[in-house]
């Protein structure tokens, strides 16, 4: 069975004070049922590290770079993450794909990277609105796949994939239930045609999850949690989010 998961993207927010009042509402609230992460951008790493060191909430960051060390001047290596004590990275989110370019290849190398560091990837997928009125959002989601598939077929249990409709992220739209459910039931059984390992990987759905909305997203049978955005950065809803993945469908 396999065991849900929260993760909070914090994308370009925070601040040391804001930082401190989030995180310590999260650790004092009972200890979840499912496994919980908070990814923060990286100059409070120490900071978040240093709060829940010792609490069940995990660390993450919100990229890394494909390289081990080198002349890349605002990079960072998941050797550096992982001095941090980062147990997750996001990579190949839709922002990254869109502002800086990332293709699916470069995506994947990051993930590889992560993984020889003994970090787990959280590697998104999704189609844009107009990729997905064309009736794209399969060629264009298989395609984000296939590049990690690719690299790290036989290793698909190690990774969590997310899935994000670009279209829902931060917008207020959210995909339904039954939309969400049929994607990631298309990725995963296109994930087991290369290992049956697939089975046991993580799907979360990523796009405006509300509290309002999360019991019924994660009650869908291959819906194992969420990528959380803008609700991640209030306590209150992001522990009503991390309550209803508790449930399974």
């Amino acid at each position: 069975m396999r065991r849900n998961m929260v993760a909070g993207n914090w994308k370009m927010h925070g601040s040391l004070a804001a930082n401190q009042a989030l995180l310590s509402a999260l650790i004092a609230a009972p200890e979840p049922a499912c496994d919980v992460v908070v990814c923060v951008p990286f100059p409070y790493l120490a900071q978040a590290g240093q709060l829940l060191a010792g609490h069940a909430i995990g660390l993450g960051a919100q990229d890394c770079s494909m390289h081990e060390q080198g002349a890349y001047t605002g990079e960072v290596s998941v050797g550096m993450l992982r001095e941090f004590s980062c147990s997750h990275v996001i990579v190949g989110h839709s922002e990254r794909r869109a502002y800086h370019a990332e293709g699916d290849a470069l995506v994947a190398a990051k993930a590889q990277r992560a993984l020889s560091a003994g970090i787990t990837p959280i590697v998104c997928l999704g189609e844009t609105l107009e990729q997905r009125e064309r009736g794209q959002t399969e060629a264009v989601v298989g395609m984000q796949l296939d590049a990690i598939l690719h690299l790290l077929g036989s290793r698909m249990h190690e990774l969590v994939l997310a899935y994000e409709p670009v279209w829902a992220i931060g917008t207020g739209r959210t995909a339904t239930p039954e939309q969400a459910q049929d994607v990631h039931a298309f990725i995963r059984q296109r994930a087991l045609r290369h290992h049956v390992s697939a089975e046991q990987t993580r799907l979360l759905y990523g796009g405006s999850v509300k509290p309002d909305n999360a019991a019924e997203l994660f009650a869908q049978p291959d819906i194992d949690g969420g990528l959380i955005g803008g609700a991640s950065l209030k306590a209150v809803d992001f522990l009503a989010i991390v309550d209803a993945a508790k449930h399974r469908g």
